[in-house]
């Protein structure tokens, strides 16, 4: 698979972080004769590394491109490939495809599998209802376990994250094995704040894991604290503390993880039985939703942050696509047949149609067969009222 498209420079950029050693990616020889070649061993299971992506959900606030029929995971938003493609795509050649387990619904499961063929239909791990990404990450650790044995260390990851320099981001997960390969650490790679944005979790790091490694130089720290989605202020004060934000990309063993999620997370206490015995139906049926960020990160006393130096945003909402595609002389994020006069700051998206706008600045404008969905960006980061307003017809089959 081809390396995935640069993003665009607007991404977050982090602290910088040294290389270390290549876990499992091969490594490419110096020029010289075919004696002077010597293959690198393959890595046994209790140390190639897997990953667990997030794709469940439908995404509503890219209404009206996202619909139950195409979910946010199968848009191509930042570039010209969907998300969940982008994301199977950023991790290879260090965890190949079939050390990815994808966790997903039904109802879009083999939409998925189509636009990742390379992963095999068996890691494809289908929720009888939606649990939430504690229950998911708990039933990937439990997977990665079972294929892979207990000390196994996993990246988990969501596929809505728009990542620039995918060796960059690769180095960090290879740092982060190591981190958590030598204790009982959960690894979250943490972006430097660039706005008191309210919408993520933020890390106030606390001592240093080695202290010959200073987080200057990229070292990891522990956590003090995890807050998510505090407001303007707190996230202001955050900020000034030298608090990271959660990227939602994480690096653990197996075992600890579920070690953890049994002691700290209630929701999931009554389930975790029946999933290690492989009973899906009742694990769901016992489980509450909660998110890996409440539900683990603020409790659990094991979590450290690894600042990142690739490039970083979350994929949310219409307006986040300023920040991650690649803007024109004016400062526009388009997609598609595009035409731009006298107007800046726009992020539009042309699906089979054309779109010409003029004389505009900061607007969202969405154009697929039938409807055009035009709002300024501050609107377009919430779009509940819009959708609760529409008839059911324009809201799940738009311009179709």
């Amino acid at each position: 698979m081809s390396e995935p498209h640069a993003v665009s420079p607007h991404l977050v950029p982090s602290v910088s972080a040294e290389s270390v050693a290549v876990l499992n990616e091969p490594a490419t020889p110096e020029a010289g004769t075919l004696e002077d070649f010597e293959p690198e061993p393959l890595l046994d299971t209790r140390t190639a590394m897997w990953a667990v992506i997030f794709a469940g959900g439908i995404g509503t606030r890219f209404w009206p491109l996202s619909t139950p029929r195409r979910p946010k995971q199968l848009l191509a938003l930042v570039n010209e490939r969907p998300l969940i493609a982008d994301t199977v795509a950023r991790l290879s050649p260090l965890v190949p495809a079939e050390r990815v387990l994808v966790v997903t619904s039904a109802d879009i499961a083999d939409a998925l599998h189509e636009a990742i063929p390379e992963i095999p239909r068996a890691n494809m791990l289908v929720e009888p209802r939606p649990l939430g990404t504690a229950a998911a990450l708990a039933w990937g650790a439990q997977e990665v376990a079972r294929r892979a044995g207990p000390d196994t260390i996993f990246a988990a990851l969501h596929a809505d994250l728009a990542v620039g320099h995918p060796d960059v981001f690769r180095d960090t997960l290879r740092r982060a094995a190591s981190i958590a390969s030598s204790d009982s650490h959960l690894v979250v790679l943490g972006a430097t704040p660039t706005r008191p944005e309210t919408g993520f979790g933020y890390l106030q790091p606390g001592n240093m894991v080695d202290p010959l490694v200073s987080r200057a130089e990229g070292g990891a720290c522990h956590v003090e604290h995890f807050v998510e989605k505090p407001g303007a202020a707190l996230a202001d004060v955050l900020i000034e503390k030298g608090a990271l934000w959660n990227t939602g990309i994480f690096v653990w063993r197996a075992k600890v993880v579920l070690d953890e999620l049994a002691k700290h997370t209630h929701e999931l206490q009554h389930g975790l039985s029946k999933l290690a015995t492989g009973e899906m139906e009742a694990f769901a049926e016992l489980v509450t939703s909660v998110s890996i960020d409440r539900g683990l990160l603020e409790r659990s006393r094991r979590v450290v942050v690894l600042p990142s130096a690739f490039e970083w945003d979350d994929v949310g909402t219409w307006a986040s696509l300023r920040r991650v595609r690649e803007l024109d002389d004016t400062g526009n994020g388009v997609m598609g047949s595009v035409h731009c006069i006298e107007s800046s700051g726009n992020v539009i998206h042309a699906d089979d149609c054309c779109v010409v706008v003029y004389g505009v600045s900061g607007m969202i404008v969405v154009s697929i067969q039938g409807l055009t969905f035009v709002t300024t960006q501050e609107r377009a980061t919430e779009l509940g009222p819009l959708l609760n307003a529409l008839p059911g017809s324009l809201r799940f089959n738009p311009g179709r």
